[in-house]
């Protein structure tokens, strides 16, 4: 017959200094393990909503990233006018875009990184869903001026409204902050494409964004651009082509998060088995006793088994009250397809929540099982003689 469940619970309450040293151990490792997937999860969230769902991005045959792709003006008009591009009254609904780098230091540091500048077309809004402009206005076309994801703007220095920065020998003003919805956008600054050309002295494009007119010619267009041989172009689904930036920029986040957890997760064990294996030393007589009363070695072996598991969960509760203060704290990291930063929020999600909750109890349950199994062989002799 099976130990009724208020014998686990009140051992529990009885040693509960232990416990709780148990728990709060497990619980660190869980913590820690919710936070660093927190942060790859809100990097796949910040990517995977920045496509729209009839946009396509047009690349450099065999580029990855905007940063190594160049589109030429000729090809450029090639696009405009292909069939199947969405238009507004008479204006083909595309835009051309070209990418650099700045290195900006972040606020109250002396270091810093790389962070993109966009330079966007007239079209580039109506393409993009989710932008506002919540500080000073929108830049005006041919000039020098620049609006800067909010943001971007708490985290790094000099880029507030007002401010000046500079790409190569020009000076850009910041006359606007922006926030686009969350989406990946949020890391940029945006200014004029054709004065960013004229910046950097370069004459073609990073890339060319345009909207189908419906579902069908979204996949019909991108085959015709990929295999005209004479562009040497390739075209994607804006979505297709973040979510495959969602796997360099998380993976080695959640690679990491692994890896810690890990080690961590050895630690906890060890701890939970100590915890067991004093419990087993201090109940060898009561072991005895209920073997006596007829309480098979199985029962015995799940009791201890479930004891070792409820600190455990107590353990993933400590560990998720540790990680949801961060949960859309804003944040930033290195792009690694863009190699420039990427800010996003710390998104703690129920599936992380219930991932943190079977990787604790995995704990519990492993760190356990020896000291369960050594209490179910005892010999109801030797376990009465105990001392």
């Amino acid at each position: 017959m099976a130990l009724p469940l208020k014998y686990n619970f009140r051992n529990i309450i009885v040693r509960k200094s232990s416990t709780l040293a148990t728990a709060f151990t497990i619980g660190l490792t869980v913590g820690v393990f919710l936070m660093v997937m927190a942060l790859a999860r809100g990097i796949d969230l910040t990517l995977t909503s920045s496509g729209e769902p009839l946009n396509l991005i047009v690349l450099r045959e065999g580029s990855t990233a905007e940063l190594n792709s160049s589109v030429s003006r000729e090809n450029l008009n090639n696009l405009m006018y292909l069939d199947g591009v969405a238009r507004e009254g008479d204006q083909p609904l595309a835009a051309p875009e070209m990418l650099t780098l700045i290195y900006k230091a972040r606020k109250g540091m002396s270091q810093g990184s790389n962070v993109t500048i966009r330079g966007i077309g007239p079209m580039s809004n109506k393409l993009r869903s989710g932008f506002k402009t919540v500080a000073g206005r929108m830049f005006q076309p041919g000039l020098t001026e620049a609006i800067v994801s909010r943001r971007i703007s708490e985290r790094f220095q000099g880029l507030d409204v007002g401010d000046k920065f500079r790409v190569q020998a020009t000076d850009y003003t910041v006359v606007g902050l922006f926030e686009a919805g969350g989406k990946a956008f949020e890391s940029e600054i945006w200014v004029d494409v054709n004065s960013l050309a004229s910046s950097t002295k370069r004459e073609t494009y990073s890339s060319v964004l345009l909207r189908a007119s419906d579902q069908t010619a979204l996949g019909s267009l991108a085959k015709r651009i990929s295999d005209d041989q004479r562009l040497h172009l390739k075209a994607l689904p804006e979505r297709t082509f973040y979510e495959d930036q969602q796997g360099a920029a998380s993976g080695v986040l959640k690679g990491l998060a692994v890896f810690i957890a890990l080690i961590m997760a050895i630690g906890a064990g060890f701890a939970g088995m100590n915890t067991m294996y004093a419990a087993v030393a201090r109940r060898t007589k009561e072991i005895g006793t209920l073997r006596v009363l007829g309480f098979r070695r199985r029962s015995i072996l799940v009791a201890f088994i479930l004891e070792s598991i409820a600190i455990a969960i107590v353990g993933v509760g400590i560990g998720i009250l540790l990680a949801l203060p961060l949960n859309f704290v804003s944040t930033g990291t290195a792009n690694f397809s863009t190699f420039s930063e990427i800010a996003f929020n710390f998104r703690v999600t129920p599936d992380l929540m219930l991932l943190a909750l079977i990787f604790g109890v995995a704990i519990g349950f492993l760190g356990s099982l020896l000291p369960s199994i050594r209490a179910s062989r005892f010999r109801i002799v030797d376990a009465l003689r105990a001392s």
